[in-house]
């Protein structure tokens, strides 16, 4: 018999895609969930607001940003990395004062222990022919001590109850490891400074089109030597003196020949060039990972 529908009830197999949507359905088992071309970043949007970039740098590693949401993130950082390290020197300081409790109350306990038994020290002999009871003088107003209990039980089984603040356990504080005074980048998490962030100067498909008209556009830009179109599908590299964006096509072709920047004549190096970072297009051969898995707890017996 010829199946019609995905959810045919009459085999007797139990087919993938049923076995995708029980797996959905459960709340058990690894999801695997393929982005489509709307999940993907475009190659000139900035990493971290998503949005087509009017200022664009790009660091060491190829990551487009935002020169205002770079800088906001690193300020940021700056100031999350002040605060970790004032509350680290504050708990350093505690658990200095904290020894030094510590060795107080040792030595006060050694000294304690001394004049006991300096105290219980006799300056008379005893007089084997007499009792005990008649060797040390009794006023007959000694009291018992408060640690003083019924005989034969435990001191644990005389204690007040649980409820009583002094017997109520406590939560120590977490111990904070020493933070760290690098600022790393959101996206490689690498050592990011000011220094390391690179102009990028894209050229334009029509120079007569504004920024807002060009958002709607498929394709944006332009090589700054061949004039190809760039976009997802396209590797791109930016050349770090002049900023400018070129196909890897063109750096491989053209630039790595002389290793000049054809846009201002400098000499570059490997350090020069700069490979886009690129968000994918949506099918599998355009070598950026586009699958995620969300892994949740198996169900056991």
């Amino acid at each position: 018999m010829t199946r019609h529908a995905k959810n045919c009830s009459a085999g007797a197999v139990y087919t993938y895609h049923e076995k995708k949507k029980d797996t959905e359905a459960s709340g058990y088992g690894t999801q695997n969930v393929r982005l489509n071309r709307d999940a993907v970043r475009d190659f000139d949007c900035c990493c971290l607001s998503l949005q087509p970039c009017r200022d664009p740098v790009v660091t060491p590693d190829g990551y487009l940003y935002e020169r205002e949401a770079i800088l906001a993130y690193i300020l940021h950082q700056k100031k999350k990395i002040a605060w970790q390290r004032k509350a680290y020197e504050k708990q350093r300081a505690a658990l200095r004062e904290e020894q030094r409790q510590l060795q107080r109350a040792a030595a006060q306990d050694r000294a304690r222990g001394f004049l006991e038994k300096e105290a219980a020290i006799l300056s008379q002999p005893l007089n084997p022919f007499m009792p005990k009871a008649a060797t040390l003088p009794n006023t007959g107003d000694e009291q018992p001590g408060p640690s003083a209990g019924p005989p034969g039980k435990d001191k644990d089984t005389i204690l007040p109850s649980f409820w009583v603040p002094s017997l109520t356990p406590e939560a120590k504080a977490t111990k904070l490891e020493k933070p760290s005074r690098i600022v790393t980048c959101p996206m490689s998490g690498k050592p990011l400074r000011m220094s390391d962030l690179t102009p990028v100067r894209f050229t334009r498909l029509d120079d007569s089109v504004d920024r807002v008209g060009l958002i709607p556009r498929g394709e944006r830009y332009v090589c700054a030597v061949t004039r190809d179109g760039l976009s997802n599908a396209t590797p791109c590299a930016v050349l770090r003196p002049s900023g400018a964006v070129v196909t890897l096509e063109c750096v491989e072709k053209l630039i790595r020949k002389y290793m000049v920047d054809p846009v201002n004549g400098d000499t570059l190096t490997e350090r020069d060039i700069i490979v886009l970072q690129r968000g994918g297009t949506g099918f599998a051969g355009s070598g950026v990972k586009l699958r995620v898995e969300m892994s949740r707890p198996v169900m056991q017996a």
